[in-house]
């Protein structure tokens, strides 16, 4: 059974009313993607990771995909691994549950945002510093970190 298949199967399981995908984006000097939300946004002014929910009939991973191209304008080459999930309400009430992943893209160059203002790479370390990605978030870059960054 594939991954995406176990993971939305538990999903389910777990009453979760919405999915939503994100992905820990690195470049050639292993620095993480970090986006900033629009203040005006729900949860304005964190910083995250680009994600964004899966939509009608998308798997996690088609999911992954055109969200890391709407959020960046950055085409995923390869999804390396899977990371954890985390558990939220969505700003509309929602339970929501979010799928992290590595993954690469075919060129880190050209960001383009359309639903932040801001993006940085950050080396790990400097990641743990950031006083504006949530705990959860820092949770994902931290096992990434662990899983990943030791290993290479």
């Amino acid at each position: 059974m594939k991954i995406e298949t176990l993971l939305e199967e538990k999903a389910k399981e777990d009453g979760i009313e919405k999915i939503v995908v994100g992905g820990v984006i690195t470049n050639e000097k292993n620095e993480i993607l970090i986006l900033r939300r629009k203040v005006d946004d729900f949860l304005g002014g964190i910083d995250e990771l680009p994600s964004g929910k899966l939509e009608e009939g998308e798997s996690i991973f088609e999911g992954l995909s055109r969200e890391i191209k709407e959020e960046t304008n950055l085409d995923v080459d390869k999804i390396c691994g899977y990371i954890d999930f985390f558990d939220y309400l969505s700003g509309s009430g929602k339970k929501s549950r979010q799928y992290n992943f590595w993954v690469k893209t075919k060129s880190t160059k050209e960001v383009k945002l359309t639903e932040h203002d801001e993006y940085k790479w950050l080396r790990i370390e400097e990641c743990y510093k950031d006083k504006n990605i949530t705990p959860k978030t820092m949770m994902t870059i931290y096992i990434y970190g662990f899983n990943y960054l030791t290993i290479h």
